[in-house]
């Protein structure tokens, strides 16, 4: 990163508060602190190379209250990944040893956890690549420190409604055509093929298939999958659209210019004779 992106990053009016002890991370050094809110415990483990952001990020998220772990470097990241087993992952795309993209591979092979990938260049192609090896969302720099937060939030709260609806399952499956979708065990098949998808890309395409045909604004889908109601945040929307029509068919999902995206039916369709314990055209 430049000086002027770390300037306008650490600077801002929601960066963390200066007078706060920095973090002595070093590359390939961990530091673990402990959260100044009683009770929580949630972990957050931030990948980045520049100490003057990482510092900043880790004080911020101190302060919010989560217990925060930082690495300097790629495999120093993956290491940390494995012994600490964080909620989080906040993870630079640029970094020594081997880069964000190869971290976010090993540790979602590891086991999932939801990533928030930073990334110094607003190139769509970079995030659809990160969107593809397995992060949740991204930010480019330089960024707002209380945006970090919420979306920080948002990946965790996703997690636990995930979690939860694991153990409520609710009965049968969604059908559109030869789009299969599994609410239980949160599993899509297309034209009979298995598709994974990020949880993230799931809760789109479920929000999508709740009204098939009819048109969500970027602003509502930000809304309700991101609970995001910036829309400063559009962009977002569209990149994981893209990602996910990369993997359902580009065909599924149309774009309607100007106001949002609209989760296509075969010709014809007003809802397929459920098989016993599955449900057709509704979530």
């Amino acid at each position: 990163m430049n000086q002027t992106e770390t300037r306008t990053t650490t600077h801002d009016t929601d960066a963390a508060d200066p007078t706060e002890p920095a973090l002595q991370d070093r590359p390939g050094h961990h530091h673990s602190t402990t959260a100044t809110t009683p009770g929580a415990q949630r972990r957050v483990l931030v990948v980045e190379d520049d100490p003057t952001i990482v510092d900043a990020i880790a004080a911020r998220l101190r302060a919010e209250g989560f217990l925060v772990q930082t690495a300097a470097d790629g495999p120093a990241a993956v290491e940390s990944a494995a012994a600490w087993h964080p909620d989080l992952l906040i993870l630079d795309v640029m970094l020594p040893g081997f880069d964000g993209l190869e971290v976010c591979r090993r540790v979602q092979a590891q086991r999932p956890v939801p990533v928030l990938m930073l990334t110094a260049r607003d190139d769509e192609t970079d995030m659809l690549v990160g969107l593809g090896v397995g992060a949740d969302d991204y930010m480019t720099k330089p960024f707002s420190m209380r945006e970090l937060v919420a979306r920080s939030h948002v990946l965790l709260r996703r997690v636990e409604r995930a979690a939860v609806a694991a153990t409520t399952p609710r009965p049968g499956s969604v059908r559109l055509g030869d789009l299969e979708i599994d609410r239980t065990q949160r599993r899509v098949r297309a034209a009979g093929k298995d598709i994974h998808l990020t949880p993230t890309e799931f809760d789109l395409l479920m929000c999508l298939a709740r009204s098939p045909r009819a048109v969500l604004t970027r602003e509502q889908l930000l809304a309700e999958v991101w609970d995001w109601a910036d829309a400063s945040g559009t962009r977002t929307v569209d990149s994981h659209v893209k990602a996910l029509r990369r993997k359902i068919g580009a065909e599924r999902i149309r774009t309607v210019h100007g106001v949002g995206y609209a989760l296509e039916t075969p010709p014809g369709f007003a809802g397929e004779a459920a098989r016993p314990g599955q449900a057709t055209g509704e979530v």
